[in-house]
């Protein structure tokens, strides 16, 4: 079968994505393989569309009206321990990356227990991390496609340049994670398992349960805090993160933006850095509560937040 006979046409986005919001995909490809993969990019190109690849919908926004180009679903999803390493493929699901170290005794993933729908390539890319810990801590390797080449390329850590929240694929967009080799270590099995509940129990009683996509802003650094307002600072010294980093959910909290609401978008009572979708949100009403929150917080503190969502599909 060619290509573009497995590409499907106007596929509902809603149902892949944590928000549960947004149109649809106008062409639509699930990715197994190589193959495909360099294919679907070649008919892409061909057809002068955009290419937009969805991991588990755990960090996106997509537009009410849908994404005009070719949406490639990353479904190469296999994880295998070998020794104290887990090779993953870009699709696979972090919670079933955990399985899978948990049943060979590997440490090292317990931190994203609870994570909704994450994977490892998005994981990767965005440098996710939980309870001062992070991505860029496990990843010893990464084979990423070289789209201007068609040609895969294997990248080490450092290669990467993990920041904050970011890493070089998130930077440099010619460059798509396909798998990645994952350096755990053993552990007592008991030892594993308290770690996964202190995780998932933290999740239950701070997170919501209605749908959201996790942290909508990223938490700020210190020194632009004292840059902006001094006076702040003095004030949140106490409570800096792990990471050194103020939490930008104590900055709307602070605001009392709690409860805020803008339609079907709403400020989650459980954690001011969650969006939710009360029913039937729409992108719009988020976007909207998202340039308010921005707007309260550099008109009472002086700075500026910056998302860590992806805007998927926007013009």
């Amino acid at each position: 079968m060619n290509i573009e006979d497995k590409i499907q046409k106007d596929i509902a986005l809603k149902p892949f994505t944590t928000w549960q919001v947004g149109g649809p995909a106008k062409y639509y490809l699930e990715i197994k393989s190589k193959e495909d993969l360099n294919a679907a990019y070649s008919w892409a190109k061909d057809k002068q569309l955009k290419v937009y690849i969805l991991g588990g919908g755990s960090n996106i926004l997509v537009p009410d009206d849908g994404v005009d180009g070719l949406v490639l679903r990353m479904l190469n999803d296999k994880t295998e321990a070998k020794g104290e390493r887990l090779e993953c493929g870009a699709g696979a699901c972090l919670s079933n990356a955990i399985i899978k170290a948990t049943g060979n005794n590997l440490s090292g993933l317990e931190w994203a227990s609870g994570i909704p729908r994450a994977t490892i390539g998005g994981s990767i890319r965005g440098n996710a991390g939980a309870f001062g810990q992070r991505m860029a801590n496990l990843v010893e390797t990464t084979e990423a496609f070289y789209i201007k080449k068609k040609k895969f390329v294997v990248f080490s850590n450092r290669d990467c340049k993990f920041a904050y929240r970011t890493s070089m694929f998130k930077k440099k967009a010619e460059y798509l994670i396909w798998s990645a080799t994952l350096r755990l270590h053993k552990e007592k099995p008991e030892i594993i398992r308290a770690r996964i509940e202190e995780s998932l129990s933290h999740r239950s009683r701070h997170y919501p349960k209605l749908p959201s996509v996790g942290s909508i802003f990223k938490n700020l650094d210190s020194s632009n805090i004292e840059k902006g307002n001094p006076m702040l600072m003095n004030e949140l010294k106490d409570k800096l993160g792990r990471t050194g980093k103020i939490s930008a959910g104590l900055l709307i909290d602070m605001c009392g933006l709690k409860g805020k609401a803008i339609g079907g978008a709403k400020v989650s009572l459980e954690h001011a850095n969650h969006l939710v979708n009360t029913g039937h949100a729409r992108a719009e009403e988020i976007v909207m509560l998202i340039s308010y929150i921005k707007q309260q917080v550099r008109d009472k503190f002086a700075v500026e937040l910056q998302e860590e969502i992806q805007y998927f599909g926007f013009g």
